[in-house]
């Protein structure tokens, strides 16, 4: 009889099943379901409008997601449910859902169906910038020790502030929601019929630390006197690692998700994170790269360092026995869809169909022709603002050089070299501070399909890169975490390495960089710094306002 793992990964858009071997390693079924309302960036499911800078999901698209996906998993690989023997999830972070204590989703009742703060906020909600910033300078006032273990900045995408501002703009809904959970971890509790907190999010996202635990009732009330019990009533729940069962599959969770009653389900983890054993990296010295709709930079080590810049630092957080270490770009794949979607002229278009090629392919193809430096241009690559190193969700993107003969192609190439601009002061700023990155990894779709994107990182960053030879290195972690689950005996840091080595994705191929093109973009680096540190920097209100305005004008025009 076969034994198989199931990984579960809830992303931005879809979710997706993944079954892996635990004997031979091999990715033996897959499905990918669509969440039907996607991102609600718009309008609810009721019609209302929302405010700009917001994101929200759709409880009920994760379990129907999940659900399509793993009937198309089983399908597909021939395996029947009974081969199952664990589960793992991972989830977008921080993705928190306001429920009750039954853990009933508010925005599920027709009571809260209209308003916005009962729906759960998507990562990339960014409506909470103001509250973000009271944090941050409250907690620099009072020295607060979880602020080292953050690089110094609270990232607005995280649990507090969106509590927050859900307390400051919809006080009714604060009170009525319970809890607020995680997405990974109602999934988890849904499946198992209990309640826990993943120490990943609960680490990287909501301020947690094993040694100082959550921030204190002090220095909540002092930000609002209705806060101050937030961390006591409504984030309660045993705190588990990844890896760990939570319990196991109830027969009504069994009957909803098609799975086999009684199999363990591991604790949740965040879905870049997943990507680390995912890939087969189960040692310090080498960095993940996730390329999705955003990035995570994820680098394990011995020790701790503390320094400005990086976006978490978390003991056991994505393997146990390390300190991991987590960065990123707050948007990747989101600004090349931007650019399709937005801005590229009807004839690139055309000619795309007439070619039978995808407008990505297109595009990349005639990018991959320019020489480095001929466009004239250099973008900073902060459309949806600035996870590392700045954290400043309220920065925006620049295009610079734009002349009359200025081509689609030159600005699509000029924003795929940004995002790999953005990633070599990331990768400098560990170095800088003592880490070593000795080894590049790079995972997910983009990392695979657009080998122009991969070139121009080897070719800026002056480093080789290997690629996961996995689309689903996010997913293969999950099923990972859940193979651990099974096995009990499995807790110490050398045996979890050993299923790490055995389990995860091997690299496909290696991306060495051009020398030459190296050369010019050095020239265009140094260019991208003085813009980064201009903007992000010494003139980051001119940033700051331009938001505030458009703030201040209300949710945009909606064009039919």
């Amino acid at each position: 009889m076969a034994r198989m793992a199931l990984g579960l990964d809830f992303g931005t858009e879809s979710a997706r099943a993944l079954l892996l071997d635990i004997e031979s390693a091999a990715e033996v079924g897959e499905g990918v379901a669509p969440y039907p309302h996607g991102v609600l960036d718009h309008n609810l499911p009721t019609g209302e409008d929302l405010p700009r800078d917001w994101a929200l999901q759709h409880p009920t698209d994760w379990t129907d997601a999940a659900a399509r996906a793993i009937r198309e998993a089983l399908a597909g690989s021939g395996a029947r449910r009974e081969d199952l023997v664990a589960v793992g999830v991972d989830f977008t972070a921080s993705t928190p859902l306001p429920v009750t204590a039954g853990g009933d989703p508010l925005c599920l009742q027709a009571r809260w169906a209209r308003e916005p703060h009962a729906w759960p906020k998507l990562w990339k909600h960014h409506g909470a910038k103001e509250e973000a910033a009271r944090i941050n300078a409250l907690a620099r006032k009072r020295a607060e020790p979880f602020l080292a273990y953050y690089g110094g900045v609270v990232g607005l995408e995280w649990l507090l502030p969106k509590a927050w501002q859900v307390l400051r703009e919809a006080p009714a809904v604060y009170a009525a929601a319970d809890r607020f959970l995680e997405g990974g971890d109602w999934l988890v509790w849904r499946l198992t019929g209990r309640e826990t907190r993943n120490a990943c999010a609960a680490g990287y996202k909501a301020l947690w630390t094993a040694r100082h635990g959550f921030p204190s009732p002090r220095f909540l009330a002092a930000l609002d006197p209705e806060l101050a019990r937030f961390y006591r009533d409504k984030v309660q729940g045993e705190i588990v690692a990844p890896g760990r069962a939570v319990g196991a599959v109830t027969p009504l969770a069994a009957a909803q998700f098609g799975l086999p009653a009684g199999i363990p389900v591991s604790a949740a983890v965040i879905d870049a994170h997943a990507g680390v054993p995912g890939a087969g990296v189960g040692a310090p010295g080498t960095m993940v790269i996730i390329l999705g709709t955003s990035s995570c930079h994820l680098l394990l080590s011995r020790e701790a360092r503390f320094f400005a810049g990086f976006a978490g630092l978390v003991a056991d957080g994505i393997l146990p026995g390390f300190h991991g270490y987590e960065s990123g770009q707050a948007a990747v794949g989101d600004i090349f869809a931007w650019y399709l979607a937005q801005a590229v002229p009807a004839a690139v278009r055309d000619a795309a169909r007439a070619a039978g090629r995808d407008l990505h392919d297109h595009l990349a193809g005639l990018a991959a022709r320019l020489a480095p430096g001929s466009s004239g241009l250099v973008a900073l690559d902060w459309h949806q603002g600035n996870r590392s190193v700045l954290m400043d969700g309220r920065l925006s993107g620049v295009l610079l050089g734009l002349t009359l003969q200025t081509r689609p192609e030159e600005i699509y190439r000029a924003l795929l070299e940004a995002t790999a601009f953005g990633t070599r002061v990331i990768v400098e700023s560990y170095v800088a501070a003592g880490l070593p990155v000795e080894r590049i990894v790079a995972c997910g779709g983009l990392a695979r399909k657009n080998p122009l994107l991969m070139q121009l990182h080897a070719d800026i960053l002056g480093r080789p890169i290997d690629i996961a030879a996995s689309d689903q290195t996010v997913a293969r972690g999950a099923a990972i975490f859940g193979a651990l689950a099974a096995e009990p005996a499995a807790r110490e840091p050398a045996d979890v390495a050993a299923a790490v080595a055995r389990l995860g994705a091997a690299t496909e191929r290696r991306v060495t960089p051009d020398p030459r093109a190296g050369a010019v973009y050095d020239r265009l680096y140094a260019l991208y710094r003085r813009l980064h540190d201009h903007f992000g920097r010494d003139a980051r209100e001119i940033m700051h306002e331009l938001r505030a305005l458009a703030a201040a004008a209300g949710p945009p025009a909606r064009g039919d």
